[in-house]
């Protein structure tokens, strides 16, 4: 009866190890397929910037596509789930040096307010972008006048919290309770999908005012990633439901 009661007991050990395993592996796909699906949704929206700027201004033009070229080699590496906050924030120099090209530099400006310890940790690769280009798209590109993207990070209580904000024409309370667009749905759940409840996501917004998306993430650093993304994740969402 002992070495049944053992042997139950190591078998159902090995079948949660299994399942553990098994969900481990579904996350990282999970988070792959929603890192692939933002892909070519941003890089045909590059391409119709540097193409504005072709005809207009061709060799403005030839040095956006230089940068272009940056962005594609960092779209080619797939094994990048996790980047530290402030090599995301050099992805999206590129990106943006490609928006100020095309709207001029009197009509879109960038400020930024970074915390330098907020830099160091690890965010979701491509996960600023989208809620970049729903400001320029949303905020201001039909308006004569342009306008401003703030950019902030700081640590605040064992978390990191990234606000992108602009002073375009902003929404009513229905729709930045919604959100905008498919890349505004895609950083939701790619957040809930790598995060569940230990992260945060708002956005405040009054029409004619401009709008403000705040993330509020758990701090990840390299050493926090152990073997794995995905097993690191899983352990944290693990920690955060029990």
């Amino acid at each position: 009866m002992a070495v049944a009661i053992a042997l139950k007991v190591l078998n159902n050990v090995r079948i949660e190890m299994k399942l553990e395993q098994q969900e481990r592996l579904l996350l990282q796909a999970r988070m792959e397929a929603l890192q692939s699906q933002i892909n070519p949704h941003f890089l045909f929206n590059t391409l119709n910037s540097v193409a504005s700027l072709v005809r207009r201004d061709p060799d403005s033009a030839r040095e956006m596509i230089v940068k272009l070229g940056n962005i594609l080699r960092r779209l080619l590496r797939k094994g990048d789930s996790f980047v530290p906050l402030r090599e995301e924030l050099e992805f999206l120099d590129d990106y943006l040096d490609i928006e100020v090209a095309r709207f001029g530099r009197d009509k879109l400006k960038v400020v930024k307010e970074l915390e330098p310890a907020s830099l160091e940790h690890l965010v979701p690769s491509m996960i600023l972008q989208p809620l970049v280009e729903n400001a320029v798209k949303h905020g201001f590109s039909s308006t004569a006048d342009g306008g401003s993207i703030y950019i902030r990070s700081r640590c605040a209580e064992q978390r990191v919290v990234i606000e992108v904000e602009d002073d375009g024409v902003g929404m009513s309370v229905t729709s930045a309770s919604a959100g905008t667009g498919i890349g505004m749905v895609n950083v939701t759940e790619r957040l809930q999908v790598v995060y569940g409840d230990a992260a945060e996501i708002t956005i405040e917004s009054q029409p004619g005012r401009g709008t403000l998306v705040r993330m509020v993430l758990p701090m990840l650093q390299a050493e926090d990633m152990g073997g794995s993304v995905a097993g690191a994740i899983y352990e944290e969402r693990s920690s955060t439901s029990r």
